[in-house]
């Protein structure tokens, strides 16, 4: 399982989706995912999130506030026994306000940027893992590695559906089932 890895998507996702979240006290968990994390933990698997954040090139906060909201986030987690074993994050955006982030990378999903950097520096079996999220970026970018994507109705998930964007692996209520639906499958019991 040390090889395996869930890269998980933050707004939406992991945490209710505010919209260019720049205040620290409106960081909220939606209910289950700490759980979702912990189990992820308990069974071995790498828990790395995968964040675009165009707020910062957009200039709506800097990236001295998204590291403490993330420092935050992760106090958060641990008060639940959950680990988040690597925070990767875009802060790039082509029409942004920002020049130096106001460009077009490799990083911002759907593009590999930040997973090749999670397999480089954790050493990530791509093809045994799984990308989850509430958008059609999340699972565009699991199909263009290889990974299994999964869309969670949460955030902009049910909207995603409702258009017909992507067509992911599997559809789940939240994050919470998405981990239920992924132990099984490692598990052999799908």
């Amino acid at each position: 399982m040390r090889n395996i890895a869930v890269f998980i998507d933050r707004d939406g996702t992991l945490i209710e989706d505010v919209g260019y979240l720049s205040n620290i006290d409106a960081l909220s968990l939606i209910d289950g995912s700490a759980d979702a994390v912990r189990r992820l933990n308990k069974s071995g698997i790498k828990v790395v999130i995968i964040t675009n954040q165009a707020g910062i090139a957009k200039g709506f906060f800097d990236e001295s506030t998204l590291l403490a909201i993330h420092e935050k986030l992760i106090e958060m987690l641990g008060e639940h026994n959950a680990v988040i074993d690597k925070i990767y994050y875009c802060p790039h955006y082509p029409e942004g306000t920002v020049p130096e982030y106001s460009i077009s990378c490799l990083c911002r999903k759907p593009e590999p940027g930040m997973v090749e950097k999670a397999v480089e520096e954790l050493g990530i079996d791509l093809k045994r893992s799984y990308i989850v999220g509430d958008k059609a970026s999340d699972i565009e970018l699991a199909q263009r590695i290889g990974a299994t994507g999964i869309l969670v109705l949460t955030g902009y998930g049910s909207n995603v559906v409702k258009d017909n964007e992507v067509n992911p692996t599997y559809i789940a209520p939240s994050l919470k089932e998405a981990v239920e639906w992924i132990l099984k499958t490692v598990n052999g019991e799908r």
